[in-house]
């Protein structure tokens, strides 16, 4: 693989203009498709197969004209000191409820005052308007339109709120993406010394993400996207393609300065950072995109979107850049560097990579001791991991949606916002009237229940739809138990009164699917952690590295888990990172930190361990391997890991609490696993395994490919100049 990528980074740098080309070329074809083919993306979430879903299909078929995956919007009527049932607010609200009632494609709006929507102590009223589409149909101008006509009561004093999926913010990238950018800026600057050298990197990223979001807006025209998903691949596709742009800019730059000639250190950048970019991004793209064999349409588009885009970052790191840097030239190295490039000498100091690693080999009892009791500490939270979907009560206290849930669960009790909706198929009931009525009846007998609505059946008397409103919260464990509870007892109404319940709503939605998650949990991570020991003994041609690597991203993971239930789930330190209120964690971002933790993981152990291997091949002792091959990785790693953590980090500072839960995750996991366990734990524990790490049995020596991520062949090359006359100050 060196040898190739050798060729294909020394073609690029010789033939810029054609690779540039042609990458504006696929620029703008992409934007003419985004342009032309782009549909909307969707709040919603579902998963074929489920209880659930079974439900909401059971009505569609049986009441066609209820629509039941139809948007549908609550309009909150709030007196703020006033009753809503005094003349004037009354007036306004009814005036409200028949504007909206004209919409377009408003099939339905219900009158508060008739519909017995009213609370019992006249603060608060509420009417329900249901749309002929679905939720990811409804336009930034329809939502307007239903704002404008709902705000008419406020002539009147009423304060207005809107709730519900029609009604629903639309997710949209701000300004916090461009913190993790200036951070990037400020650390590849220190890290080059020059301007040029940094805004390689920062452009390759932006043109990678360019096109990701691109690939993201033609795809929705042929398939429901989440709203999420090109959140997920924006700072995904930010942070590797400047970690990859730099791992092979920073290998350009110091084999120029040893004296290679400027189109043959190209062709060795890409053949040796860049292999390792191949390895590192492979197993972000088969993580992610194995996110599809876990069943969950949704989830599945997120991970194959975000693969896409980080296979865009590799494509562009092994091309685009070295064609950049033959535009750019000497010039890469800033004026230290070329003046320094013929005169430098040895460097007499040591740098703070070899300081850092020979601390960790001298202490290594006592640092592996301490990063593993440290972190361990850190995942105990992670044992009260509870699993949920967003809904209007975890959205920021600022925005419509949470102060309407808020005024609906003050006036008419917690669980209103969380309704379970019970559809029976009566079609194998002997009496369908008395099968409704036992129905109706033993479900209010059932415990944390607030009531139960009057049945209301299809003109063909063979489905009856139920309302149960649960006295707790949707978000609460209490529910989670009645929805299981009831589902317990269908079995025994079934044998009683013929009827088959369901239970569905968006309360059941988000537990079928926090279940349906939590129960793939284990194998995809079984699966991945596989992957990553098959891949890294590969790499490594030995069993205990692997061994070591992936129990150390087992660690990280854990450890990453805990802090995000701490701060997400408990409401530990909730007010320093912005989380306004506590809740279950959102059901998908485990699975899918799993999946890229695992890939960003390898990364840093790819880049750091493949040096020591280097070292330890070219006859260096154990130990010495340890140091001099951290020394080389030690300071890219640093400034990789730091532009990572400010990436995500930086959508910490947004509204959207999927967003902000996921950079929250992504920055911490990145942290500890690049600063804790492979920068601390692994060149202490490489150096406790000694010699013994590199072992592996002939036979299986002999069975695997030789995939030479370090490079190895490039210095049997006539002429190479690979690993020859390295300063011992230079970090590659």
């Amino acid at each position: 693989m060196a040898t190739f990528l050798y060729r294909v980074g020394r073609f690029c740098y010789r033939r810029r203009w054609l690779v540039a080309a042609v990458w504006v070329v696929a620029l703008a074809l992409a934007g003419v498709g985004a342009a032309t083919l782009s549909g909307p993306t969707s709040e919603a979430f579902s998963i074929p197969g489920t209880e659930s879903q079974k439900a909401i299909d059971l009505v569609g078929e049986r009441m066609p004209g209820t629509n039941a995956g139809a948007a549908s919007a609550r309009v909150v009527f709030i007196g703020d000191g006033q009753k809503v049932t005094a003349t004037g607010p009354k007036a306004a609200v009814g005036a409200a409820v028949a504007r909206i009632g004209k919409l377009p494609g408003v099939t339905s709006v219900t009158d508060p005052y008739g519909g017995g929507t009213v609370s019992a102590d006249g603060s608060t009223a509420y009417a329900t308007v249901t749309y002929r589409v679905t939720a990811n149909e409804i336009t930034s101008a329809d939502q307007e339109r239903l704002f404008e006509a709902g705000r008419s009561a406020e002539s009147a004093g009423v304060r207005v709120e809107f709730g519900g999926d029609a009604a629903q913010e639309r997710a949209e990238q701000g300004a916090t993406e461009g913190l993790g950018v200036l951070i990037a800026a400020v650390v590849l600057i220190v890290t080059f010394g020059s301007l040029l050298a940094a805004g390689l990197p920062l452009l390759t990223a932006i043109i990678g993400v360019v096109l990701g979001m691109l690939g993201i807006s033609i795809a929705s025209g042929f398939t429901e996207v989440s709203s999420s998903t090109s959140a997920l691949a924006l700072m995904l596709g930010l942070a590797v393609g400047i970690d990859y742009a730099l791992f092979i800019v920073s290998r350009h730059r110091h084999e120029l300065l040893i004296g290679v000639a400027p189109d043959e250190a190209a062709g060795l950048a890409a053949g040796t950072a860049g292999s390792a970019v191949v390895f590192a991004g492979a197993t972000v793209i088969i993580a992610l995109a194995a996110l599809s064999v876990v069943g969950i349409p949704f989830l599945a588009i997120m991970g194959l979107a975000a693969a896409a885009t980080v296979l865009g970052a590799v494509v562009i790191a092994l091309t685009l850049v070295p064609a950049l840097l033959a535009f750019v030239g000497p010039r890469v190295l800033g004026r230290k560097g070329r003046a320094a490039r013929d005169t430098e000498a040895e460097g007499t100091g040591t740098p703070m990579g070899a300081r850092w690693a020979g601390l960790a080999v001298h202490h290594r009892v006592p640092v592996v001791l301490a990063v593993v009791i440290g972190l361990g500490l850190v995942a105990l939270p992670a044992l009260d991991l509870r699993l949920g979907m967003p809904s209007d009560a975890t959205a920021a206290k600022d925005t419509s949606q949470r102060r309407a849930y808020d005024a609906l669960a003050a006036g008419f009790g917690a669980g209103f916002n969380g309704p379970l909706v019970i559809a029976a198929d009566l079609s194998a009931a002997a009496d369908r009237s008395t099968a409704t009525a036992t129905l109706q009846k033993g479900l209010a007998a059932l415990g944390d229940i607030q009531y139960v609505t009057p049945a209301t059946t299809n003109p063909a008397g063979d489905l009856a739809i139920l309302t149960v409103i649960p006295a707790s919260g949707p978000t609460e464990a209490a529910t989670e138990d009645l929805v299981h509870t009831i589902r317990t007892r269908a079995a025994a109404w079934r044998t009683t009164t013929g009827a088959q319940v369901y239970v569905t709503g968006t309360t059941a939605v988000g537990i079928d699917i926090s279940e349906k998650l939590s129960g793939a949990l284990v194998p995809y991570l079984a699966v991945v952690v596989g992957l990553a020991f098959l891949l890294l003994m590969l790499v490594f041609r030995s069993l205990l590295v692997p061994l070591k690597a992936t129990l150390g991203f087992l660690l990280s993971l854990a450890a990453t888990f805990g802090a995000v239930v701490a701060v997400f789930q408990h409401g530990w330190l909730a007010g320093l990172f912005g989380v306004d209120t506590p809740g279950p964690v959102i059901s998908f971002l485990p699975v899918l930190l799993i999946g890229v933790m695992f890939g960003l993981a390898m990364d840093y152990e790819v880049f750091l361990v493949t040096r020591m291997r280097e070292e330890h091949v070219h006859g260096a002792g154990a130990q010495d391997a340890v140091v001099h091959g951290f020394r080389h990785g030690a300071r890219v790693v640093t400034a990789a890991a730091i532009i990572m953590t400010g990436v995500f980090a930086g959508f910490l500072f947004g509204s959207d609490p999927i967003i902000k839960s996921f950079g929250f995750a992504l920055a911490t996991g990145v942290l500890f696993d690049a600063f804790l366990i492979r920068m601390t734990l692994v060149p202490a524990v490489m150096s406790l395994l000694g010699d013994t790490a590199w072992a592996i049995p002939r036979w299986l020596d002999r069975a695997l490919p030789d995939v030479d991520v370090e490079g190895e062949k490039l210095t049997r090359a006539p002429g190479s100049t690979l690993y020859a006359a390295e300063p011992a100050h230079q970090d590659a």
